[in-house]
């Protein structure tokens, strides 16, 4: 699989491979319309975070980017936005007050966004329940943006991001994790790092959690908490996302006002890139090809030497 990143600027395997990953699209699509009974758009950018609801995974600061991206749009109907399609699907535990107030504010701003004619054609929001492994079987090949954007320090070497980019989705996401492993593959101009790094968190953790300024000095954020606060996004209720926005103000500890801003400014880096969609199949293609080491094979074949110590056919290796 690595030899393929020496075709990754062939037209005619750009073309193949754009055509496969617009029918997975279209499937993806076709089940949004039956389970959601909204319609997508397969052309669109689709901006993918699957992952277990929690505080350090920050489906929060993509919520955010989303509320401030909507706002942006409707201020400027005319503009030359890339059309988006925001799809999260993930679990959160029963007792997590926070994390199911998350997955209602997912819902929220889908509802709102969804229903406004004036970003219809540019901006569609779905959080698809009951994410199961079935779903994530339609839903991974069908990405193109690929959410990893927990706190830095926090985020352990999970395979979800693997997957993702295994199946030719751009990640964007924090130096942490296997993230890093993946940048190291796929070299650090093929993906979108953002972000304070883990020392950097612990340093401002130590500092303080106040991030009153920060908000402050932020016109984007700043308007994106206070919808969170007036009610717009809640069919009236100022009461319902408070706990959300103070803990963004005053106790910041999973730095996603800290990082709003580098965060907001990467996804108009990839705004660009997909405006270029031949430079979009070339890195997709890349980071397909040299993902290779993240594959089943080559972990079986490293078992197969050094735990069951079994004969390895090295001409069919992959390294």
């Amino acid at each position: 699989m690595v030899r393929l990143a020496e075709y990754a600027s062939d037209a005619v395997l750009q073309e193949r491979f754009g055509a496969v990953k617009r029918a997975n699209k279209v499937a993806l699509a076709h089940l949004i319309y039956e389970r959601m009974g909204v319609l997508v758009d397969p052309n669109a950018l689709f901006d993918v975070q699957i992952k277990r609801i929690h505080e350090y995974k920050r489906q929060l600061l993509n919520l955010l980017e989303t509320i401030a991206l909507y706002s942006a749009m409707r201020a400027q109907p005319n503009g030359s936005w890339v059309p988006r399609v925001k799809i999260f699907a993930g679990k959160a535990a029963a007792s997590y007050v926070q994390a199911k107030l998350i997955i209602k504010l997912a819902n929220d701003v889908a509802k709102v966004v969804n229903s406004d004619p004036v970003v219809r054609d540019i901006l569609k929001v779905i959080f698809i329940p009951n994410y199961n492994v079935s779903l994530a079987e339609t839903i991974i090949p069908a990405a193109d943006l690929s959410e990893q954007i927990s706190t830095a320090g926090m985020e352990a070497s999970g395979t979800g991001n693997m997957k993702l980019a295994l199946n030719g989705a751009l990640t964007i996401g924090t130096l942490d994790g296997a993230n890093i492993e993946i940048r190291d593959r796929v070299g650090a101009n093929n993906i979108f790092i953002f972000g304070l790094k883990a020392r950097e968190v612990e340093e401002r953790r130590r500092s303080g959690l106040d991030s009153t300024a920060t908000i402050a000095t932020s016109p984007l954020l700043s308007e994106a908490v206070k919808a969170l606060e007036s009610g717009l996004l809640s069919d009236n209720d100022r009461g319902r996302f408070s706990s959300l926005a103070n803990a963004l103000r005053y106790q910041d500890y999973y730095m996603v006002a800290a990082d709003f801003d580098t965060y907001y400014d990467t996804q108009r880096q990839i705004d660009r890139l997909w405006r270029s969609p031949s430079s979009w199949l070339h890195m997709s293609i890349l980071n397909v090809a040299n993902m290779a080491w993240f594959s089943s094979d080559r972990t079986i074949s490293e078992y197969a030497r050094d735990i069951w110590n079994v004969p390895i056919d090295h001409a069919n290796r992959i390294d």
